[in-house]
């Protein structure tokens, strides 16, 4: 146990908000990992009244039904307490997922908005843009669309976010699972830092996560990986692409699709976004059954 290096990564922590947490009923998820010796200390400190669940790692409990990865333990917790807000951290602390006052999970992308729509507020928000991989949600966009925010889209990986954010001089950057990653005060995501901007943001506003996250709304989102033999044969066949640019057609400016390969796995994973969970379904199936019919697909 490094003391003096968790008490110099409290204090750290602690320098951040610039409001006290007072009266605010905060439920924490530390997934038996990496944060549950450090956030109640900090959410104490800062004067919230603390909760927290799944904070006594034994070596291999770690995420175990518990933290961002199984949300539902937090989503119960703030409902049978009756609090403000929630945060699940993972095994390593490196993300966040929220809870609102509802039992909601709020994403990364939700956090996204709120965060980046409190640094514009401030002249905070460097080039006017968030960075986001080209998984985020559809909703995302045409909600920061409407309040004049820019953006960019990486590959999916919150190395390529940071690198973007360092070539560009972003200030925010991050992915749907959580990794937020705020350049003026660290070079990687972290989620306890993350629940603490968070806070501050609905403290400043006066208002509630719910409320701050209204304007966005998610789209369903499909996601179906097919393993195939050859990612590149398939990725190039012109019926596919073909079939590809008629779902594009079909979906307009309400849904998009998008086709990509595994970076480490022999899988081709189509994703569909559209205002339906029937519509996400019928389009993501056209290309799937195309690969399956063409015989690219293997067990």
């Amino acid at each position: 146990d490094y003391s003096m290096g968790r008490n110099r990564y409290i204090g750290y922590l602690m320098s951040i908000p610039k409001r006290a947490f007072r009266n605010v009923r905060v439920g924490l998820d530390c997934a038996n990992g990496a944060s549950s010796n450090i956030a109640k200390a900090v959410f104490d400190a800062l004067g919230a009244e603390t909760y927290v669940i799944n904070d006594h790692p034994d070596g291999v409990n770690i995420n175990t039904d518990c933290g961002s990865t199984h949300m539902e333990a937090l989503q119960n917790f703030v409902r049978e307490k009756g609090l403000d807000i929630g945060f699940a951290f993972d095994g390593d602390a490196d993300r966040c997922l929220a809870v609102d006052e509802f039992g909601r999970v709020v994403d990364g992308d939700l956090i996204l908005y709120v965060c980046g729509q409190e640094l514009k507020k401030n002249n905070e928000l460097a080039n006017n843009t968030i960075v986001t991989t080209i998984m985020s949600n559809i909703g995302l966009y045409k909600a920061l669309d409407k309040i004049g925010i820019g953006y960019a889209k990486t590959a999916v990986g919150d190395k390529y976010v940071y690198e973007n954010m360092v070539t560009n001089g972003n200030v925010i950057g991050g992915e749907q699972s959580g990794h937020i990653i705020f350049s003026k005060h660290a070079t990687t995501g972290d989620g306890i830092l993350t629940s603490l901007k968070i806070l501050e943001t609905c403290i400043e506003n006066k208002k509630t996560l719910a409320q701050l996250t209204e304007p966005v709304t998610i789209y369903p989102q499909l996601l179906i990986n097919v393993r195939v033999s050859d990612k590149a044969t398939v990725l190039n066949d012109e019926d596919i692409k073909k079939a590809i640019e008629e779902v594009t057609e079909t979906l307009g400016d309400d849904g998009r699709i998008l086709v990509r390969e595994s970076g480490t796995e022999p899988l081709i994973r189509v994703m569909v976004e559209a205002q339906t969970d029937e519509i996400c379904h019928e389009n993501v199936l056209k290309v799937v059954n195309l690969i399956k019919e063409k015989g690219y697909a293997v067990k």
